[in-house]
């Protein structure tokens, strides 16, 4: 028997989703966080920042910082996500620089 939780499906997309096709900055709606990104054709980024307490950690064309964990690589735009890879987190901010994605909403 399966479990009914809000909780659950609040913090696996369930809340909405958007459409990236360019190379501007994109933000979730005011109170939501990015929690999947799917990429719909091959893709590179210029930018995806990670929620956290100090809002620093991120993976993009920035400098390595210790929230990315030990010996973590910068992706950037030399690193091609395929289409039809799905990246999981809790993301504020996604910038592509080719390509196209689906960001899904959680909480």
């Amino acid at each position: 028997m399966g479990i009914n939780s809000t909780e659950v499906a609040y913090g696996f997309g369930q809340m909405g989703s958007g459409f990236v096709d360019d190379t501007g900055a994109f933000t979730p709606p005011t109170g939501k966080v990015i929690v999947a990104v799917q990429f719909i054709s091959d893709s590179t980024l210029v930018r995806l920042n990670a929620v956290n307490s100090d809002d620093v950690a991120y993976f993009g064309t920035q400098s390595q910082v210790a929230n990315n964990g030990a010996n973590s690589e910068i992706v950037d735009s030399g690193n091609t996500f395929p289409a039809g890879v799905t990246i999981f987190g809790r993301y504020n901010l996604l910038t592509l620089a080719t390509g196209s994605a689906i960001a899904y909403f959680g909480y």
